[in-house]
């Protein structure tokens, strides 16, 4: 009946306020697995999109959508990656879909400072690049575990990780490294500057703010809302107030509580 009811809400609403509508009623794993299928559906694909969600989600998550995208859509979402995408950034992409991120939160310094000297010789430290080395490591550390990888890099290096991948990569797949990384070190922080941009500049990307606003709402908004503020100066409600109109404004700021 949750088909027939999207079915409803789509002949009655239309615009933002109908995919924040949709978007509320969908459950997170649906909305996830909705969200990759219309970002990679038709001509072109949102790498962000793809990107965002794979990118950040747990290996629960990730396995639920992947299920859910089977069951829902009845395509499997790896064979989509693949066909949608290419090179280092379809690697990238499918080794996320696998949901195999080590869920030790326990952090082996040992093994950190192993990984560090590991990604400073595929990179900084040879001419080109070991692109699968970067994907190994950042694929399969578990989050705490890549936090101090980056800590040790630093000193390993002299130089910030991040700064080393944009160095060595370019376009989607440095920004999915660099999502995993901005994760690792603060995921709020990650989905405060995404909510910023969404925002920023002429026109609103209203998939985003919604995405993100509904996504996290049950799990980390009350943080991504204390990082906008120490971030940019103003709090997040105060920029959707200033973006957007009406009840599509309303309804946006009940959730995110102003």
């Amino acid at each position: 009946h949750g088909k027939d009811l999207i079915k409803d809400l789509k002949s009655e609403l239309s615009g933002n306020m109908e995919e924040l509508i949709l978007a509320l009623f969908m459950p997170p794993t649906y909305y996830d697995a909705w969200s990759l299928r219309n970002a990679m559906k038709g001509a072109g694909t949102q790498e962000r999109v793809l990107i965002e969600i794979l990118c950040t989600r747990t290996n629960q998550e990730i396995r639920e959508i992947v299920r859910c995208y089977q069951s829902e859509f009845g395509q499997d979402l790896e064979k989509d990656i693949r066909s949608d995408t290419s090179g280092h950034f379809e690697r990238l992409l499918v080794s996320m879909c696998q949901g195999n991120r080590d869920e030790n939160q326990n952090v082996n310094h040992q093994l950190a400072q192993e990984d560090a000297q590991r990604l400073y010789q595929a990179g900084e430290g040879r001419l080109g690049t070991d692109e699968s080395c970067f994907n190994m490591i950042l694929a399969t550390r578990s989050f705490p575990q890549l936090k101090a990888t980056v800590e040790a890099y630093s000193r390993v290096a002299n130089r910030d990780l991040l700064s080393s991948v944009a160095r060595e990569f370019s376009g989607n797949v440095e920004r999915g490294l660099k999502t995993i990384l901005q994760c690792a070190l603060n995921r709020p922080a990650f989905f405060a500057e995404r909510l910023y941009y969404s925002m920023k500049g002429a026109g609103t990307d209203d998939s985003t703010l919604v995405r993100i606003v509904v996504t996290r709402s049950e799990i980390d908004l009350v943080q991504i809302k204390q990082t906008f503020s120490q971030m940019y100066q103003k709090t997040l409600g105060t920029m959707i107030a200033s973006d957007t109109s009406g009840d599509y404004r309303k309804l946006l700021l009940a959730i995110v509580g102003q």
